[in-house]
C-alpha cells in the first residue's frame, strides 16, 4: 500500500530552515511567535514555525472531526436501513404485502432527506409523463432530452422545419464516416454545426474541458471501446488490464482486436461475496510488466451489474506504473463525474454512451474523449477508419429516407464498412413504449424496414442470453412522421445538407434531459438514488418462501447489500422454493408482462477463498451459449460465473418504480406462478415460453 500513500499529501519542507537557524531561533533570536518544534511524519523530520503549527494542528483536528462524524453518518444510514426497513418481519404471501401509500409512508420516515428531492418528481410528471406506465431498470448512459421536449418540438417541425425535408433539433441522425481516430481527434472538425453545438453542451455537462481533451462520436459504446484499441498500439505496448466483474460486449469487442494485435489480456479479480476488488492481485498485475508504457488499464469506477464502487486511486497508481487509463463512464450516474476531479487524475481516455429520452427512445450514440496530451499514443489504422466514426447530422422525414435509401444501397454500405454484428450494442435493449410519431431503429437494415413480431422475439431470445441486454422492443408503428433515428449511411447530398444547413454558427443546442441533472446537482441525487436502492435491497431480502429455512430465500443479492456508497444497481436472483434458480431470461420476460423492464447479465472474474469454496462449486456456472462457444475455441476454458437479472436505477426512478419490481418479485412466492403465466399466455393465444 506504500503505492498508494504516496499520493496522501504530505507537510511541506519550510525553505532556508537549515539547523543552524533553528538552533538560533531556539536560543531565543526570534519571536515566540516564530518558535518551532519538529513534526515527526514516518522516518521525515519536518521544522515548522509555531504559528503554524497551531494551524496544521487545527486543520488535522477538523479533517479528522469531519471524518468521524462522515462515519457515523454511514453507520447511522446503514443501521436505520436495516433496522427500520419490515423490522422483525418476513413476507412469505405476495398477497400480504402492504399497500403502496402504506410502504411510502415508512420509506418517509426512515429515509426524510428524500422529501428534499421533490423537484426530481415535478420534472417526472411534467416533461416524463410517459414513465406513469412503464417501470425501466434497463437504462444506462445520460439522458439527452425529455419526452416532453422532443414531443413538442415533433409538433413545430412537421408546421416549420429547420429546411426542406429536414426536422428541427432535437431530432438528429449520426451519419457514418470513413476517418481513423488518429486523424479524427487531430483534426477537430467544427464545420458541423449541430455536432458542434451537442458536443459542446455535453463536455460542459461532463465538466470537461475543451482545451484538455477532444471528442469523437461514435455508433456506440462496443464501437467505441473496439476503435480505441485498434487505434492503439498493442504491438508496443503488449498489455491490456480491465476491472469488470461482468461479461461486457464493449470490453469483449477491445479485448479481442488487442489479442489480434498481441497484446497480454489481464482481469483484475472480485473476492466473494462481496465482490470488492482483489486489491492484492489487481496491484501485482499493475506492476508486473516492466516497461516504460505498459498498455491500457481501462477502469469504470463502478459495476454496472452490481452497484460495486471502486477507489478513484486505482487510476492514479496505474499512472504510476505507467499505465494508459481508459476511464469507462458509460455506468456512471448523470453527476457522478463531478466527484472525480478529472483535473487532478486526468485519465487518457474517457468513454460515455448517450441516449435520446430516458424510457421511450433509446437511439443516440456514444463518445470518446482523448486527451490532447495523449493522442501522441494513438496511431492509423486501415481497420479504424471502417469501424464506427459518426457525424450527427439533422434528421430526415422519413419519406426521404424512403425515396434515398433501398436495401441493396443498404446492404453494400454495411459491406463497405465491414459492420460486424458485435459492433451492435445489445448491452440493454432500453426497452419502452415507443410511439407512434417516432420510432427507433438500430444499425440493421432489418429495423430500418421493420422486422415482424416474431422476428424481434427471436431476436430478443438471442441477445438475452449473451448476457448483457434486456428485453428488444416488439411493437414499432409506422405514421407520416415516423423516423429512421440510426442510419447505416448518408448520402453526399445529405453530408452537404448538414453542414450547411442555415442554422446559426453560434447555434446552443437545447438538451432538457441534460439540463433537469445540472439543476439537481450531485448531492441531491446521490441522496434519492441511496434512499430507493438500499430500501429496494433490504425488501427484496424480506421475502421468503413459506416453510423453508433461510436457506431458501426467494431472492439472492450479489455484491454489496445494505450500503451508505453503493451504486445505483443491483443485481439479484429468483429461487424456487426448492433452492432451485428460476432462469434469469424467465424472469425477465415475465417481468416485461408487468410493465418492468430489467436486464440479464453474466459475473465472472470470481475468486473464492477456501473459507467459501462450498460456494465456488454451489453457484458457479458454466457459460454455454452459443456465443461463449464461438468465442472458446476450447469448450473447456470457456468462462464460469452466474447468470443474474440487474436493475440499474436513473435519476428520474421513483420509489413507486422501486414498489412495483417488489411487489412483481414477490409473485414469485406463489410456487404456481411460472406455470399460471405459462398457462395464461397461451390462453391468449400468443407464442409461449418455454419454461
Amino acid at each position: 500500500m506504500s503505492s498508494i500513500l504516496k499520493y496522501l499529501r504530505s507537510p511541506r519542507r519550510v525553505p532556508g530552515r537549515d539547523k543552524e537557524s533553528h538552533s538560533k531561533e531556539q536560543g531565543g533570536e526570534a519571536s515566540s511567535q516564530m518558535q518551532t518544534c519538529c513534526i515527526k511524519d514516518g522516518c521525515t523530520h519536518i521544522c515548522l514555525p509555531m504559528r503554524l503549527l497551531g494551524l496544521v494542528e487545527c486543520r488535522n483536528g477538523k479533517r479528522e472531526a469531519r471524518a468521524t462524524s462522515t462515519r457515523i453518518t454511514r453507520l447511522n444510514f446503514v443501521k436505520s436501513t436495516a433496522n427500520s426497513v419490515f423490522p422483525n418481519t418476513h413476507f412469505t404471501d405476495h398477497e400480504s404485502l402492504p399497500s403502496l401509500p402504506e410502504v411510502f409512508s415508512n420509506f418517509m420516515a426512515i429515509y426524510p432527506q428524500y422529501g428534499e428531492t421533490q423537484q426530481v418528481d415535478h420534472y417526472r410528471n411534467s416533461e416524463y409523463y410517459h414513465l406513469h406506465s412503464h417501470v425501466c431498470f434497463d437504462y444506462y448512459g445520460f439522458s439527452l432530452f425529455s419526452h416532453a421536449q422532443m414531443h413538442s418540438s415533433l409538433a413545430s417541425s412537421s408546421t416549420d422545419p429547420l429546411v426542406s425535408g429536414l426536422l428541427q433539433p432535437p431530432f438528429f441522425n449520426i451519419s457514418y464516416k470513413s476517418a481513423s481516430l488518429k486523424s479524427q481527434v487531430q483534426s477537430n472538425d467544427q464545420n458541423n454545426v449541430l455536432e458542434s453545438a451537442i458536443r459542446k453542451r455535453i463536455m460542459h455537462f461532463l465538466n470537461i474541458l475543451d482545451g484538455e481533451y477532444s471528442m469523437v462520436c461514435t455508433a456506440n459504446r462496443t464501437t467505441a471501446f473496439r476503435l480505441l484499441a485498434e487505434s492503439y498500439p498493442f504491438q508496443a505496448t503488449k498489455g491490456l488490464l480491465s476491472v469488470y466483474d461482468y461479461e461486457s460486449e464493449a470490453m469483449t469487442a477491445m479485448t479481442e482486436s488487442a489479442q489480434r494485435k498481441g497484446a497480454k489480456v489481464m482481469t483484475a479479480s472480485f473476492s466473494w461475496p462481496s465482490l470488492r476488488i482483489h486489491s492484492d492481485r489487481l496491484m501485482e498485475k499493475l506492476r508486473k510488466r516492466r516497461r516504460k508504457r505498459r498498455g491500457l488499464f481501462v477502469f469504470p469506477l463502478q459495476s454496472r451489474i452490481t452497484g460495486a464502487r471502486y477507489p478513484y486511486i486505482w487510476m492514479s497508481v496505474a499512472k504510476q506504473y505507467g499505465w494508459q487509463v481508459v476511464l469507462d463512464a458509460c455506468g456512471l450516474g448523470p453527476k457522478d463525474l463531478d466527484t472525480l476531479g478529472l483535473s487532478l487524475i486526468q485519465p487518457d481516455f474517457i468513454i460515455c454512451s448517450f441516449f435520446k429520452v430516458f424510457g421511450e427512445n433509446p437511439s443516440g450514440f456514444a463518445g470518446l474523449f482523448v486527451k490532447n496530451s495523449s493522442i501522441g499514443s494513438l496511431e492509423s489504422s486501415t481497420i479504424a477508419r471502417s469501424i464506427g466514426i459518426v457525424s450527427i447530422v439533422p434528421a430526415r422525414k422519413l419519406s426521404q429516407l424512403t425515396d434515398d435509401y433501398s436495401g441493396t444501397d443498404m446492404d453494400a454500405h454495411s459491406s463497405k464498412n465491414q459492420f460486424e454484428e458485435d459492433d451492435i450494442e445489445t448491452n440493454s435493449s432500453f426497452s419502452g413504449p415507443i410511439p407512434g410519431q417516432i420510432y427507433s431503429g438500430s444499425l440493421t437494415m432489418d429495423n430500418m424496414v421493420g422486422d415482424s413480431a416474431s422476428g424481434e422475439k427471436q431476436k430478443q431470445v438471442r441477445i438475452s442470453e449473451q448476457g448483457e441486454s434486456s428485453k428488444v422492443q416488439q411493437e414499432k408503428e409506422e405514421s407520416s412522421y415516423g423516423i429512421g433515428e440510426i442510419e447505416c449511411e448518408y448520402s453526399e447530398q445529405a453530408e452537404n445538407i448538414k453542414a450547411n444547413s442555415g442554422a446559426d454558427q453560434g447555434l446552443e443546442f437545447l438538451c432538457r434531459g441534460l439540463d433537469h441533472a445540472d439543476s439537481l446537482g450531485l448531492l441531491l441525487i446521490s441522496t434519492r438514488l441511496r434512499c430507493i436502492t438500499n430500501w429496494l435491497v433490504t425488501a427484496l431480502m424480506k421475502l421468503r418462501h413459506p416453510h423453508s429455512d433461510s436457506v431458501h430465500s426467494l431472492v439472492r443479492i450479489y455484491g454489496p447489500r445494505i450500503k451508505f456508497d453503493r451504486g445505483p444497481a443491483l443485481a439479484f436472483n429468483v429461487f424456487d422454493w426448492k433452492g432451485e434458480k428460476i432462469e434469469p431470461v424467465l424472469v425477465q420476460k415475465l417481468a416485461d408482462r408487468s410493465n418492468v423492464s430489467l436486464g440479464c447479465g453474466f459475473l465472472n472474474n470470481i475468486c473464492f477463498s477456501n473459507k467459501y469454496e462450498d460456494d465456488k462449486n454451489r453457484v458457479l456456472e458454466r457459460r454455454d451459449c452459443e456465443r461463449a462457444l464461438a468465442r472458446n475455441k476450447n469448450k473447456e476454458n470457456i468462462d464460469m460465473g452466474i447468470t443474474v437479472i440487474h436493475a440499474s436505477l436513473g435519476f428520474l426512478t421513483n420509489f413507486e418504480d422501486a414498489y412495483r419490481l417488489w411487489t412483481f418479485v414477490a409473485k414469485f412466492l406463489d410456487a404456481d406462478f411460472v406455470e399460471k403465466e405459462r398457462w395464461r399466455y397461451m390462453a391468449l393465444n400468443q407464442k409461449m415460453i418455454e419454461v
